[in-house]
Order: structure tokens, then sequence, then C-alpha cells
């Protein structure tokens, strides 16, 4: 079955702000669940590509660092009353660059974990009259609020671990 792109997909934030307490268990819960399921997987297939395309099981993690920015930034920006927020860099240079497949596992892991609970620290910092606050995404074309960005985040994450999961189950 062919996967549904990242870029194709479209966002209905329909939903009541009384979710972010939901929400903000998918985004704190991606750490535990990426280590679990790296957990004993051998060096080799961590940096391996499937097909030599893709990214690597190691990339997606590095990729889902090199992103750690963005939510924090929106958020910044939300509550300065911006009216449109930040775009990503859709050409993902930062993370063709950073070469995480020569980084340790242990490393990429543990960055991930503390900027998660940075971030997820953040998000509790927050009071409820703050997560109805909205501004502009450039590329979804409409608005979107401080709940909506924990919900956005936690779909960019579990899209990466599904393709993570795939790479597992193509080397065993």
């Amino acid at each position: 079955m062919p996967l549904w792109p990242w870029m194709e997909r479209t966002f209905s934030f329909d939903f009541p702000v009384t979710k972010f307490p939901d929400l903000l268990e998918r985004v704190r819960g991606t750490p535990a669940r990426v280590e679990e399921m790296v957990r004993g997987v051998p060096s080799s297939n961590l940096t391996r590509r499937q097909n030599n395309q893709g990214w690597s099981i190691q990339e997606n993690i590095g990729h889902l660092l090199d992103l750690g920015y963005l939510p924090m930034q929106r958020l910044d920006e939300i509550l300065a009353g911006n009216p449109i927020l930040v775009a990503a860099d859709m050409s993902n240079r930062k993370t063709h660059e950073a070469d995480h497949n020569q980084k340790k596992i242990e490393t990429l892991l543990s960055t991930f974990r503390r900027d998660r609970a940075e971030l997820v620290a953040r998000f509790e910092s927050l009071p409820q009259s703050d997560w109805g606050k909205s501004s502009h995404h450039p590329r979804l074309k409409k608005p979107m609020r401080v709940v909506d960005i924990a919900y956005f985040d936690s779909e960019h994450d579990d899209y990466h671990v599904a393709r993570m999961r795939e790479s597992l189950k193509a080397f065993a």
C-alpha cells in the first residue's frame, strides 16, 4: 500500500481546546516509544536506509531533533501576537547535513528526550486561556492554535515513528 506523504496531509483543527492535555501526552510519550523501538537493534540496522532511499532510523530520530525548535518558536510567535508563523524548511537541509548516522544512538535518544521534556514543560507552563490563541500557518493556509501545535507535532512524530517501524520490519 502506498504511503500518504507528509506534504500531502491536511489537518482539521476543529476539536475543542480542552483536548490539549490528551495531545500533550502524545507529545510527551514519543521519546519512550522511540527508545523502546530501538532497544537492542543492531547499529547497522539503525543506520541503514530501506532500499537505499529515505532516511535511516537514526536519521528519522535526528530529524525530529532538528525540528524541535519549530513548535517552540511557533508558541513564541502565537503568544507574541505575530499574525503568521515561521515556515519550516521543507528541503530538510539541516537533517541532510547533520550526518545523524555517525552519531551514537544513545546521544540521539538522550538529546531527543531532553529537548522533548523542554517542549512539554513549555506547554505545561501555559495557562488554559492561551490554548486557543492562534496565528496563521503558512503552508496549511489556516489558523493554528497552541493546542493545534501539540496535535501537529504529535502527528509529525507518529509519521516518523511509523517510518522507523517500517525499516525495522524490512530488516528483520
